[in-house]
C-alpha cells in the first residue's frame, strides 16, 4: 500500500496490495505460462487451480474475506485518528466565552470533562431568552467552527438542556446523552450526570455539587454567562 501510515494492526499485504482477485492471480502468472498458453483467462484459471503459478494460491472466497477484513481494519484505524478541534487555530482571546470553550473543548471531547453553559441574552427577535447548553452534546451534533469564527453566536435553543423565552414564557427541557434534567424538585433546576450519577445544582446561592465548579464570566458578548464544569469519574 502506498500510504505507510495506514499500515498497522490488521494490515494484510495481499488484500492491501491487490485491488481484485484477478490482479492477485496475474501476479502469479509467469512469462513462461503466457508464452505457452497465450490466453490470460486460461492462465488465471490454471493458477487458481494450482496447476500453474509460482507459489501457493489462496482461493477467491478467502481473498474476498481478507479484503473485507482489511477494509474493516483500515476504517478502524481511521476512526481512531484524533478529530480536529473546532477551536483549533482560532484567535478568540478577546471573547471570554469562546476562549473558555476553547480551553475546555479537548477535555470535553475525550470525556474527562462535562460542561454546561448558561447563556442569557437577546435573540434576533429582540426577545430575552436563557438556557442551559450541554457543550459536549453541541460538539457532537453541530459544527461548532462557525461559532469560533464568530460567524454565529452561541444562543440557547428549545432543543438544549433547558430553554426559556421570557417574553413568550415558553420553556422546554431535554435530556442529553450526558445529563438528565430534574426540574420538579424543591431545590430548583438540577442536572444529573449520566456517567457518575452526580448532581449539578445551578442555584448560585448553593455549591454546584461534588466534582463540579461554577464560573461566572464577565463578557460584553452576552447579558449573562455561567459555566458549570463537572469532572467525570466512572463508578467502580
Amino acid at each position: 500500500m502506498a500510504d505507510d501510515d495506514m499500515k498497522g494492526p490488521g494490515f494484510d499485504p495481499i488484500a492491501d496490495e491487490y485491488k481484485t482477485y484477478e490482479d492477485y492471480l496475474d501476479n502469479q502468472i509467469t512469462a513462461t505460462d503466457m508464452f505457452y498458453l497465450e490466453d490470460v483467462e486460461l492462465a488465471r484459471h490454471l493458477v487458481e487451480l494450482g496447476i500453474r503459478g509460482n507459489g501457493e494460491v489462496i482461493r477467491r472466497d478467502e481473498f474476498e474475506q481478507r479484503k473485507e477484513a482489511a477494509e474493516q481494519a483500515r476504517q478502524a484505524r481511521l476512526n481512531k485518528k484524533p478529530k480536529k478541534l473546532a477551536s483549533q487555530g482560532k484567535n478568540v482571546e478577546e471573547f471570554p466565552l469562546l476562549q473558555a470553550l476553547k480551553d475546555r473543548e479537548e477535555a470535553v471531547r475525550n470525556g474527562k470533562l462535562t460542561t454546561i453553559v448558561f447563556v442569557r441574552d437577546i435573540n434576533s427577535k429582540k426577545q430575552e431568552v436563557s438556557g442551559y447548553i450541554d457543550f459536549g452534546y453541541r460538539l457532537k451534533t453541530e459544527n461548532m467552527e462557525p461559532y469560533f469564527d464568530r460567524k454565529k453566536r452561541l444562543m440557547p435553543k428549545p432543543t438544549d438542556l433547558s430553554f426559556y423565552n421570557w417574553e413568550t414564557q415558553t420553556s422546554t427541557s431535554n435530556p442529553t446523552p450526558n445529563f438528565q434534567v430534574i426540574a420538579d424538585n424543591e431545590a430548583g433546576l438540577l442536572f444529573k450526570n449520566k456517567r457518575d450519577r452526580k448532581v449539578i445544582n445551578v442555584d448560585p446561592r448553593l455549591k454546584p455539587g461534588d466534582n463540579s465548579t461554577r464560573t461566572e464570566l464577565t463578557t460584553p458578548e452576552f447579558l449573562q454567562v455561567v459555566i458549570y464544569d463537572h469532572v467525570t469519574r466512572r463508578r467502580s
